[in-house]
């Protein structure tokens, strides 16, 4: 799960001292390229974040204006640009634990009920997917928490999480899972001492066979097509959805709907929210929600 969050541009980011100057033309431009190609809604009050996010880039680039940068985004040859473009609009501020009883759900009750959904149908190919899966935090802590969950039991499972997101930057920094100890100690101690090792820095890093069992790819949910051949047992999607408009968030819950089994869940951030009368899943709890079986 990107988070693909927008925080109010901070200080550090440029404030409005020394910032180049955008024009509302200018802006309105980038922000329906933004919202075509990525999802995200920018409001008027994010054109101080957009320029201190690159006027930096333009700068050591040699654009002399944001539509010069627009045009040259836009030539239909620069697929790395626009992807250097959502590193640098997004923000991926997630957490070990962050919305702890999503995770104490999953075990305790989202878990057991699509296993023995699965085991009724004679399948072991248990399927999870973390949409929008920023640094890589909460794919791990569901693993984790699968490893404690079928213990001994897990090498005859075809399980494991696919995690995908619109940044690459973040995808390198999942891919490699190692945390500062501080982020780490916000897990329990058990699965701290069992699915980690300290680095000499003092840093943690998440043990290989933990690691081996998260795919990490970039994905970004405004494909047209997802390409995914079977559907999945739980959608973890938090936290993404937020900066999305209404029509884009529809579009987004029906797909996830197609591609969850029946009977499976899907869990969004507490900040977001289908509607307890929502067509499509059932709501189960604050933020989680199942298809009907």
């Amino acid at each position: 799960m990107t988070e693909q969050s927008l925080k109010s541009a901070s200080s550090a980011e440029g404030g409005n001292s020394g910032l180049m100057s955008i024009s509302d033309e200018e802006f309105e431009l980038l922000r329906r390229l933004i919202k075509s190609r990525f999802g995200i809604n920018l409001t008027d009050q994010k054109k101080s974040l957009v320029v201190g996010r690159l006027q930096k880039l333009l700068r050591s680039t040699g654009f002399q204006s944001f539509r010069a940068y627009y045009e040259y985004l836009t030539d239909g040859k620069n697929e790395s640009a626009l992807s250097e473009l959502i590193n640098r609009i997004s923000t991926n501020h997630t957490y070990f634990n962050r919305e702890k009883a999503h995770f104490d759900y999953f075990q305790q009750v989202a878990l057991p009920a699509v296993t023995e959904n699965l085991k009724r149908r004679n399948s072991r190919d248990l399927r999870i997917w973390c949409a929008g899966c920023s640094s890589g935090e909460e794919a791990y802590t569901l693993q984790m928490l699968m490893l404690e969950y079928f213990g001994g039991d897990y090498g005859r499972w075809d399980a494991g999480i696919l995690a995908t997101d619109i940044s690459e930057r973040v995808l390198s920094i999942a891919d490699q899972g190692i945390y500062a100890q501080e982020r780490v100690m916000q897990l329990p101690e058990t699965l701290q001492r069992k699915y980690f090792r300290r680095l000499p820095d003092g840093s943690s890093q998440v043990i290989e066979s933990v690691r081996k069992e998260v795919t990490f790819r970039r994905f970004n949910l405004m494909n047209r097509q997802f390409p995914f051949k079977k559907p999945f047992d739980i959608i973890f999607c938090r936290n993404v959805m937020i900066y999305f408009d209404q029509p884009t968030r529809e579009e987004l819950v029906g797909k996830f709907h197609q591609l969850t089994v029946p009977g499976g869940y899907l869990f969004i951030g507490h900040s977001e929210t289908l509607g307890r009368n929502h067509s499509l899943y059932r709501y189960v709890m604050p933020a989680v929600f199942q298809k009907g079986a």
